[in-house]
């Protein structure tokens, strides 16, 4: 009975010198996908000045600074981001791909998602928003955004970073979001 004692008490002893160490180290991530996404948003804001106007007019978005894909004839990808509400940080996001057909290559781009409305933003929060064929982002160029047309609600945009990608897939994203 005295050895279990001494177990529990060595065991709760370790559990309690661990935990700040888990929840310090997610704490981390969390700041780098945070710090990771601002520059991207720098980045977007770079290459489309007129980007800064859907930032600071959405009512949220989320930002994917570093998505990658990948394929051969069955591709899959996928990345990490900072989820903003009226331009505060809110949580964070896991974003998933998987795609079938002609496809091969690689490519690491930039994803950001606009939210129109609160009830768009919420839907992305209760994970209920997946893009399949029917919303297609588009690729940042100098003013491509201002001609912005949100659709049900979102409006995509993508930033190549490197690689190459030759495709004509059908695929669907789907998305985890992580309040804090």
């Amino acid at each position: 009975m005295k050895k279990n004692t001494m177990l529990i008490v060595a065991l709760s002893i370790v559990a309690v010198l661990l935990l700040p160490r888990s929840i310090h180290a997610q704490d981390d991530k969390e700041k780098d996908i945070l710090s990771e996404s601002e520059k991207a948003k720098a980045e977007f804001i770079k290459t489309d000045p007129s980007m800064s106007r859907l930032f600071g007019e959405s009512y949220g978005y989320a930002i994917f600074p570093k998505a990658g894909k990948g394929g051969l004839i069955v591709g899959g990808g996928g990345g990490n981001g900072g989820v903003y509400e009226k331009g505060k940080e809110i949580g964070t996001a896991k974003m998933s791909q998987l795609s079938v057909g002609a496809q091969i290559g690689g490519q690491a781009y930039r994803e950001v998602i606009f939210f129109e409305n609160e009830e768009a933003l919420d839907r992305f929060k209760d994970n209920k928003v997946e893009f399949t064929g029917q919303v297609s982002a588009v690729a940042v160029k100098s003013g491509v955004s201002k001609n912005a047309k949100y659709t049900d609600g979102v409006v995509v945009f993508t930033q190549n970073i490197n690689g190459l990608m030759a495709e004509a897939t059908v695929s669907g994203q789907k998305f985890e979001y992580k309040a804090f």
